[in-house]
């Protein structure tokens, strides 16, 4: 008779499956999310608790300080997509707010790059 198949790992604790998590779903409100966005808890409640699972419980917990997206997976030790769709369920929930991330300066023009490899010719 073949033993059973353990749903614990001794390191791990409980194993649960990443399509268990998003509901089978993998795509949310969130997928176009840039992996540096940054994540801030707006404080209230979910109108049913229920709805919340734990992962986006610690997401709220995490979050209560900006962090970008690629650090919650990180902190949770998912993959991005699944807290990509967690992230998404907190945002339409209004449980969240995204601000993309800062803008970086603008490049230098084409002139200054041609001035800057002359300048290195020269020497």
């Amino acid at each position: 008779m073949t033993p059973p198949p353990e749903w614990l790992d001794e390191e791990a604790g409980p194993i649960v499956r990443p399509y268990a998590l998003t509901r089978g779903r993998a795509h949310s409100s969130a997928d176009d999310m840039d992996l540096i966005a940054m994540v801030t808890a707006v404080g209230k409640t979910p109108r049913d608790p229920a709805d919340i699972g734990p992962e986006q419980w610690r997401i709220l917990d995490i979050t209560a300080r900006a962090t970008s997206v690629v650090d919650i997976a990180s902190e949770l030790d998912l993959a991005l997509g699944v807290v990509r769709v967690l992230l998404g369920d907190l945002q339409d929930q209004g449980l969240i707010r995204v601000r993309p991330p800062a803008q970086v300066a603008p490049l230098p023009s084409e002139r200054i790059l041609k001035e800057v490899i002359n300048g290195l010719r020269a020497l």
